[in-house]
């Protein structure tokens, strides 16, 4: 649903961009970073210190089944507190917006795709004793698929928690962000 979203919206047509996947118009910022608006949302835009409340499909740029990990299969949306550590740059950089990649924030509703490179993803985990924890627990940092036996956490670990595997691919999400929300608060 969510990744049909993002492909049935290909009107978004942004200036100094490339053409991306689902015919999005990607702009690429200068951390790397590459990113579209499938839709955009209204309201207030999430701050530091807000809980960001996020439905998440994942694949990588790379290997034979990229398609990885959606909130979507299991209902549950990824929560973090933005600001506090928990979760990658590029998912904050995506959400909360950068100015200095003249990205702008988006808005409750929205559903963005993002190409985040290596160094605004899990960079940090492809070295051995990394913590590399189902749901960002224990100062992993997230997000991070279940071990549910989908196999949706294998792949992901091969792909971005492998010391062995000397590059990351990039990492493609397709966001869709929910309205501010405080650590009690439910959908």
């Amino acid at each position: 649903a969510l990744a049909a979203a993002v492909a049935a919206a290909t009107s978004c047509a942004l200036p100094s961009a490339a053409a991306g996947p689902n015919g999005l118009t990607l702009t690429t910022a200068p951390s790397g970073l590459r990113w579209a608006d499938a839709k955009v949302g209204s309201g207030r835009s999430v701050v530091v210190g807000d809980v960001a409340s996020i439905d998440y499909s994942m694949a990588s740029t790379a290997g034979r089944f990229p398609q990885i990990y959606s909130t979507k299969d299991t209902g549950a949306p990824y929560r973090w507190t933005v600001g506090d550590g928990t979760t990658i740059a590029g998912i904050e950089r995506a959400v909360v917006g950068s100015l200095a990649d003249n990205i702008p924030p988006m808005l409750p509703g929205g559903v963005r795709r993002v190409i985040v490179p290596a160094s605004l993803g899990y960079q940090a985990l492809a070295t051995p004793n990394a913590k590399c924890v189902e749901g960002g627990r224990d100062g992993a940092v997230g997000p991070i698929p279940p071990k549910d036996g989908s196999g949706a956490y294998q792949r992901w670990y091969q792909f971005y928690c492998n010391p062995r595997i000397p590059y990351q691919p990039d990492l493609v999400l397709d966001v869709k962000l929910y309205g501010r929300r405080t650590i009690d608060q439910k959908e």
